[in-house]
């Protein structure tokens, strides 16, 4: 099946500065061929969301630059170095908040768990705990425990957690997949906040077309079986983003509407 033919084509070049590139990456199980031939160049500090039909590679593109999973063919290459092994230089944001959080550990002892692996000295410990919780809205919750914490605090907690070993990409995987419509706007703004004042890449994966467009700097869509790049997306919308004035912007409903024809076809 051939690309689609819309307003937002795709990308012929690659980004500025290149933080994270796929080449030529195949990957297969067995007889099954998860991903083909996969080219993409995602820049230093760009928000990219990922979206395609289920089974096309978009989890598996993420486990890659995280270091959790490789390729049968080509290379992943983070910062000019392939990617052999999970680094430091990457956090990763699961879906499930629930079993990604020590549920034995109050909040501030769950950030603390990062701190630790990262040889952080145990007297910056506070000071550090108090300013992540504050950057993502917990201020004055350490001391709770996960189960005190309603779905959006816990995975508020998991991305403190994540900032807390200072990384330059942040993998998300569906991470507002099991949150109510408030609490998700609020998390998506959230991340773009942080997103913004980090400067960190975001890879964001999700079924989501709406939330795809209102995050991202550039949407990619996958094909499936097996999962190949179909198509780029460049968004250009205004930021700072809101969730009613950018929702209703005719570029932003124009985006909708292609995304929405690319998955019916992909």
């Amino acid at each position: 099946m051939k690309p689609l033919q819309t307003r937002a084509a795709a990308r012929e070049t690659a980004p500025p500065t290149p933080l994270i590139s796929f080449r030529r990456i195949d990957l297969s199980y067995g007889d099954r061929r998860i991903l083909e031939d996969i080219n993409l160049d995602i820049g230093e500090g760009e928000f990219v969301s990922v979206v395609g039909p289920s089974g096309c590679g978009k989890t598996t593109l993420l486990r890659l630059i995280a270091g959790l999973a490789r390729p049968t063919a080509g290379d992943v290459i983070l910062d000019g170095q392939p990617v052999a092994a999970p680094s430091r230089k990457v956090a990763v944001v699961f879906q499930d908040y629930s079993k990604a959080l020590l549920p034995w550990r109050t909040a501030a002892g769950n950030i603390a768990l990062a701190l630790s692996a990262m040889g952080v000295p145990k007297a910056e410990w506070p000071d550090r705990i108090s300013a992540l919780l504050a950057t993502v809205g917990l201020a004055g919750d350490g001391d709770k425990l996960p189960r005190q914490m309603s779905g959006g605090m816990q995975q508020r907690l998991q991305i403190a957690r994540c900032l807390a070993q200072e990384p330059r990409v942040l993998l998300m995987d569906e991470p507002f997949g099991a949150l109510d419509a408030m609490t998700r706007q609020s998390l998506q703004d959230e991340v773009l906040r942080i997103a913004s004042t980090r400067s960190v890449t975001v890879f964001f994966v999700t079924h989501e077309l709406e939330e795809a467009i209102y995050l991202g700097d550039r949407v990619v869509g996958l094909y499936a079986n097996p999962g190949r790049v179909a198509q780029c997306f460049d968004v250009g919308l205004a930021k700072p983003r809101d969730q009613l004035s950018t929702r209703e912007d005719p570029h932003f409903l124009s985006l909708r509407h292609e995304l929405f024809s690319f998955i019916k076809q992909a």
